[in-house]
Formats: C-alpha cells, sequence, structure tokens
C-alpha cells in the first residue's frame, strides 16, 4: 500500500514540473541490472536529525543508508556515531519485530541497526535493493579483534543470506574487477530483499598522521588475501575508492589490489566537473556521488523543491551516477527514484 502512494505522488509533483519521470523502486518489476541505473541515497542516515528511527529512512525509499562506525576495543564493540568514539548516538533501536522498529532506546551498537534493517526487510518482502555505506571513522584494530574479518562475521550473524557478497558478483570470474567488465550484476529484481555494503575511510583515519594503512585498502588486502585461500564467499563487504580523480583512481593501489575495487566514492561536482564518467558506466563500476546538492547551481542540502531534487538526481544520472547521495531526507517522492544510468 505505501509503495502505491509513494507512486501516485510522485507522478502528481512530478508531473506538475514538466520533469519526466522515472518509476519508484518496488513499483513495477524491475529487471534492469543493478549496474545499469542510478537510485538515490541519504548520507549520515543513523543520526537523529536525520530520523527519529533508523527504519524510517526505509519506509521514505532510499536506496543507500550510511554509518559512521568505530571500534572500541575496550569493550570489543562496533559503535555507530559521528564523533563519539567510545558510545553510540544513532536512532538504532532493539527490535526483533516490525513493532519493535519505531519505540525504544536508541543509541546501540552496529549489529542492532543492522537488526532493524533485517527486521524492516523481513516485514517488506521482496523490496528494491539497499546499500549500506559504512565509513570507519578511525579505521579497523585488526590487532585489537576489530577488524575486516570481525565486521564480516558481525554481518553475517545479522542479516545472513540477505547480503550480495563480493563473491557473488565475482561468480567464475577471476576476479571483481573482470566480473564488474562483463557486467556480472544481478538484475534488481534478482536482488530484492538483498543489501550490499561498501566501506570507505573515515574522517579521523584520514587525518591522523600515524595511519598510514587506510580502510580501503586494509579491506582489499583482506580481500585479496580470502580470494588465495579459496574463502572469498566469507567476505561480506566491497571496499571503495574514495574521492573523485580523473582517470583509474586505483592506481594509487599496488597492482594486485586494483582487481578488488569496483565502488567508487566521491565529491558531485568533482565528479561533473574534472571526471570523465563514462569510465565507470563501461566498467559497470558503483559509483557514489555525494553532497549531490553542491552540483553547480548549488540547491539545499535538506530541503530542496521536488523539481530540484529530481532534476539533480537526472543530471548526475546522465552523469553515470549509481547512487546519487544527499540529505534530502524529507523527499520521499525522490529518494524511491530509479533512473537509467547514463
Amino acid at each position: 500500500m505505501r509503495r502505491t502512494r509513494v507512486l501516485a505522488a510522485s507522478v502528481a509533483a512530478v508531473a506538475a514540473t514538466g520533469i519526466a519521470l522515472a518509476v519508484p523502486h518496488g513499483a513495477q518489476a524491475d529487471t534492469a541490472k543493478q549496474s545499469a541505473v542510478t537510485t538515490v541515497g541519504v548520507h549520515n542516515t543513523y543520526t537523529k536529525d536525520a530520523y527519529a528511527y533508523l527504519a524510517q529512512a526505509l519506509d521514505a525509499g532510499t536506496s543507500m543508508i550510511e554509518l559512521d562506525v568505530w571500534v572500541d576495543i575496550t569493550s570489543g564493540q562496533f559503535k555507530v556515531s559521528h564523533d563519539n568514539p567510545l558510545g553510540n548516538d544513532n536512532n538504532c533501536v532493539v527490535a526483533t519485530d516490525p513493532s519493535q522498529l519505531y519505540t525504544g532506546l536508541r543509541d546501540r551498537n552496529l549489529e542492532n541497526c543492522l537488526d532493524d534493517v533485517r527486521v524492516w526487510y523481513d516485514a517488506h518482502p521482496g523490496h528494491a535493493p539497499l546499500t549500506i555505506k559504512i565509513e570507519m571513522k578511525a579505521g579497523f584494530e585488526d590487532n585489537d579483534g576489530l577488524g575486516p574479518d570481525e565486521l564480516d562475521a558481525l554481518i553475517k550473524a545479522h542479516l545472513g543470506s540477505k547480503v550480495f557478497k563480493p563473491a557473488d558478483l565475482k561468480g567464475s570470474y577471476p576476479s571483481l574487477d573482470a566480473a564488474a567488465q562483463a557486467d556480472n550484476w544481478p538484475t534488481r529484481d534478482a536482488l530484492a530483499g538483498k543489501v550490499m555494503f561498501e566501506i570507505i575511510p573515515g574522517t579521523v583515519e584520514q587525518n591522523n598522521p600515524f595511519d598510514d594503512y587506510w580502510t580501503d585498502e586494509e579491506e582489499a588486502t583482506y580481500l585479496k588475501n580470502l580470494n588465495a585461500a579459496g574463502h572469498l564467499a566469507n567476505a561480506q563487504v566491497f571496499p571503495s575508492v574514495l574521492k573523485a580523480t580523473a582517470g583509474d583512481p586505483r592506481t594509487r593501489y599496488d597492482s594486485s589490489l586494483r582487481p578488488y575495487f569496483v565502488f567508487f566514492d566521491g565529491d558531485a561536482a568533482t565528479y561533473v566537473s574534472s571526471v570523465d564518467t563514462s569510465f565507470y558506466r563501461t566498467h559497470h563500476y558503483q559509483l557514489i556521488m555525494t553532497d549531490a546538492q553542491n552540483v553547480p547551481p548549488a540547491i539545499s542540502a535538506t530541503t530542496p523543491t521536488v523539481a530540484q531534487a529530481t532534476a539533480r538526481v537526472q543530471q548526475l544520472a546522465a552523469d553515470n551516477a549509481s547512487i546519487v547521495s544527499s540529505d534530502w531526507r524529507t523527499l520521499t517522492t525522490v529518494l524511491p527514484m530509479v533512473l537509467p544510468r547514463g
């Protein structure tokens, strides 16, 4: 019922602007591949000023949620917060059934955020796929038992078969890169009810002069070692190349790591102004464009008009974005949009 109302509202709102309409996900059969579409995501979805409860972001129709994660070596836990490295500050709750998604104490650990997603998806079978973006604020602490393998174990324990994993993309191809270039991505119908994770280095990690082993390199190295051991199926997360850069930005990594990057993440205005983004579309890579509101002419980061936000999504879809990210939390006729990419 909710999806029908969203579609009707989207038709009415967008038709009035004269802008071409993209059908929201979940409204009809979606036989396009994941690599061939542009969707819309919400930045820092876990904060209470974004949504009172994380499940409300999923209700709003977003195709991407973002979680800022800290490792707490004292408790041995993954925390979710913007700027508190030792505690939680988020809109996640302890939910075991849908009735608990919008009530109870918040400020929970990462596993509870994952449970919220699982419970919501269980209540919405066949819903369109979701990307979960993890920013590791200060990076991993693998020597203290909070590394990529522990994160994988946590994700597997709380989301199980709902995760579309790197090995699922790789299939019988020799690498993730080879699989992406062969467009081995499933259709969105095949991904219904699934989530996939991308992970980026955090702001604290990037500004730490004593840290020269960032999350992107660490995650890719972890995948490389799993693959060499024949255990890539254990991996739950795709490493992402951060920051918009002309050419192939993977040249900053050792050549042995480059085949493990098929996600790219950076500033939308930079991609539009100085990057040939056809590279990402023709190779079928996932391209996340952040701060979509800042592409000239800038529009509101939180409350643009439906016409402004829709036009911006269309613009970035034409510029080969896979996911257009901003803080358009309340635009429930824009967040569910699915557009052809390129």
